[in-house]
């Protein structure tokens, strides 16, 4: 499997800002998708951003809550995704989570992976 190394996170007041990255352990990748999900105390894991396609293909997806508020970027040379998230609010607060499924080159072929981070804090309050 491929390893995910996530960063970010904290606590801001609501208004605040955040910004999450998430990089892939590895080199050769061919990605079907790469998001941002989260999950708040004693709520289901939930989907917050995705980008479907490999390199510069596929489109991005946001759910309701966050459209306009939040933005998912890449740096496809380092295989990392980017999560900015603006206008923060306390329904905001969860614990991040980064998922990259696709394929990566293990040496003698192309092997299927899916894989999450360790996942992040968010807390937004005053």
């Amino acid at each position: 499997q491929v390893q995910l190394v996530e960063s970010g996170g904290g606590s801001v007041q609501p208004g605040g800002s955040l910004r999450l990255s998430c990089a892939a352990a590895g080199r050769n990748f061919m990605f079907n998708s790469r998001g941002w999900y989260r999950q708040a105390p004693g709520k289901q894991r939930e989907l917050v951003a995705t980008r479907s396609g490999n390199l510069g293909s596929g489109t991005t997806d946001y759910a309701d809550p966050v459209k306009g508020r939040f933005t998912l970027s890449r740096d496809d040379a380092r295989n990392t995704v980017y999560l900015q998230m603006d206008s923060l609010k306390p329904d905001d607060t969860a614990v991040y989570y980064c998922n990259m499924r696709g394929k990566f080159w293990n040496g003698r072929g192309w092997e299927s992976f899916d894989s999450w981070s360790q996942g992040t804090q968010v807390t937004v309050s005053s």
